[in-house]
């Protein structure tokens, strides 16, 4: 089995437990479910610099990256130097993360906010919503073509933007819909865990002009962010390089300084 299989496995046993202690119904009427969301496309087509920082305390390839510092400090120096976008993990067991982080977060800042999460039931997408969520993320590894159009024509529903995760040209294939607004691109092979920023390169051309594109994982220095605009990219999702260090803002910083 390999680690995305274990993931998805653990998230039906979540889902059935969660369920049972609030109700969709209960879901809609928390305050964050009217709240207008913010766009992070239209936040990526004027930005100078593209970054979404990701708050992650660990992952199945690197166990803990940072769990020392709070997510009040960690959101508050996203903010201040004016990312693109948040990405926050909600999943407890292999990331660290919950749906507190997500409040937490919404709380502490008006830009953009994906959750980061394994969604495989429509509840997990109203439940993104009432928690703040400007943007979901679908992962069309573990997703199939029906399921992406009836997750994202949801998601489109109730206010969301709908980032899709590919890597390959078989997953892209599978979410070239009129509901999908972000094509992301992970470099990382979530069967293998292995890191390639070459992938983003490889798809870049097979991905329609009409969807934003954004490369996740493996970038480490602006001179990959420099290569991968080239190519079209208008986003960089990047957790761990800013997550490692003890002033996670203050490395956003550096980074939107050499790139601008």
């Amino acid at each position: 089995m390999t680690i995305l299989e274990k993931i998805i496995e653990t998230k039906k046993n979540e889902l059935e437990i969660v369920k049972k202690t609030i109700s969709i119904e209960e879901l809609k009427k928390l305050p964050n479910f009217e709240r207008k969301s913010i766009s992070l496309v239209e936040r990526l087509k004027n930005s100078s610099h593209g970054i979404i920082a990701e708050h992650k305390r660990k992952s199945p390839s690197k166990s803990i990256i940072n769990d020392s510092i709070s997510i009040n400090e960690i959101i508050t120096g996203y903010n201040n130097v004016n990312v693109c976008g948040i990405s926050v993990l909600t999943d407890k067991d292999y990331f660290g993360g919950s749906l507190n982080d997500l409040r937490n977060a919404r709380k502490l800042t008006n830009i953009p906010i994906l959750r980061k999460e394994f969604i495989i039931d429509e509840y997990q997408i109203i439940e993104a919503k009432a928690n703040g969520a400007d943007v979901i993320l679908l992962i069309a590894a573990c997703l199939e073509k029906d399921q992406i159009k009836s997750f994202s024509s949801l998601a489109k529903e109730i206010g969301l933007e709908v980032l899709i995760e590919i890597h390959d040209e078989n997953e892209l294939k599978k979410c070239l819909t009129n509901t999908i607004d972000i094509i992301g691109v992970n470099n990382r092979n979530l069967k293998t865990f292995e890191v390639d920023i070459n992938t983003s390169i490889k798809l870049s051309n097979m991905i329609p002009k009409k969807f934003t594109k954004i490369s996740e994982s493996g970038i480490s220095n602006y001179n990959e962010i420099i290569k991968l605009r080239k190519y079209g990219f208008k986003g960089f999702l990047i957790g761990e390089l800013f997550m490692k260090n003890n002033n996670p803002g203050k490395e956003v910083l550096n980074l939107i300084q050499k790139i601008i």
